[in-house]
C-alpha cells in the first residue's frame, strides 16, 4: 500500500536526518544532538527575519516548511558541524 508523506512527516524526518547527521559527525549522543538543534535553531531565531523565524517555527512545530528553506536551513547546519568535526 502506497502512503503519501504529509508536510508534517516530512519535516519529522528532515528533523530525524538533521540530528542523526549531528550524531554521526561529532559522535555525540542522540539527546545531546537533539538539544544542540533546538540550540542552534533558538539561536538562528534572534539572528534571522522575522518572515524567516515564523517559517522555522512553523517547521519545528510540524506544520511545514517550504522545501528550500528546510534545504537551505540543514546545509547551513551541516556547514557548521562539518566544520567542528
Amino acid at each position: 500500500m502506497l502512503h503519501a508523506h504529509t508536510h508534517q512527516e516530512s519535516d519529522l524526518e528532515t528533523m530525524k536526518e538533521l540530528i542523526n547527521t549531528i550524531v554521526q559527525k561529532t559522535g555525540i549522543s542522540q539527546e545531546d544532538a537533539q538539544k544542540t538543534v533546538q540550540v542552534v535553531f533558538g539561536f538562528l531565531k534572534t539572528k534571522m527575519p522575522a518572515p524567516f523565524v515564523a517559517q522555522l517555527d512553523s517547521f519545528l512545530s510540524g506544520s511545514g516548511l517550504p522545501q528550500q528553506t528546510g534545504d537551505f536551513l540543514k546545509s547551513k547546519v551541516g556547514e557548521v558541524v562539518g566544520a567542528k568535526a
